[in-house]
């Protein structure tokens, strides 16, 4: 069975521009992640959709709640052939244990985030009161304390993710920029240079959702990190 490593961002909340992107996109070259915003605009039956034109879902939701409520929430999506399935890791132990025990439920695997890639360590000193590495560091650890079946990082931490995390744990990786842009991500790394580090899936928006040429540019993508 084909595993893509290509993660495609939808972040649209027109079902329009959603639609026309999936009509470029080849579900053995990526798999789809389904954020907030399209999340909240088109709702679970575009789940089901991005089931039926067989594209493998990574459900970005991010959930940062008490337990119960974490637990709840991902109970809901049962039924639905979700593979990946996002949390705050900054939710806490009892929070990642009990999105955990939900998960194994409904059949998918918790992925949790660390330290956002908008973030520099001017915005982490203000938050946590330390560098982004060292609180990365941190969630890396509480990560491996609980099991949890992977986290999200910015390139820049993979070596210590590397480091920290056990081999088997998932490493998705956003922030992948082939060329320099002016955007909100602040820790960036190329696809190629993402996966030599270690990533084991790389989540890409905007370089192809908003290509001229969406089809090639995630044949490029794709080509790229086997190079």
């Amino acid at each position: 069975m084909i595993d893509p490593r290509i993660i495609v961002a939808i972040d649209t909340y027109d079902s329009d521009t959603a639609m026309a992107l999936l009509d470029e996109l080849n579900p053995e070259l990526c798999k789809v992640k389904v954020g907030s915003v399209v999340f909240n605009a088109l709702g679970k039956d575009f789940l089901r959709l991005l089931d039926q034109r067989g594209f493998k879902i990574f459900l970005d939701l991010k959930l940062h709640d008490i337990p119960n409520t974490v637990h709840e929430t991902i109970l809901g999506f049962k039924g639905f052939n979700i593979e990946l399935l996002t949390i705050h890791l900054s939710g806490g132990k009892k929070m990642i244990t009990s999105a955990m025990t939900a998960a194994k439920i409904i059949k998918t695997k918790i992925i949790g985030v660390s330290v956002l890639t908008s973030l520099n360590d001017k915005d982490t000193t203000a938050l946590f009161q330390s560098t982004t590495s060292d609180q990365v560091a941190r969630l890396f650890k509480l990560a491996t304390e609980t099991g949890i079946d992977g986290i999200v990082c910015s390139p820049l931490e993979l070596d210590l993710a590397t480091n920290i995390l056990s081999p088997e744990m998932l490493k998705i990786t956003p922030g992948i920029r082939d060329i320099s842009v002016s955007d909100d991500q602040s820790r960036t790394m190329t696809a190629n240079e993402a996966i030599k580090h270690g990533a084991s899936y790389l989540v890409i928006g905007r370089p192809i959702s908003k290509a001229s040429n969406v089809a090639e540019a995630l044949k490029y993508f794709d080509q790229s990190i086997n190079e």
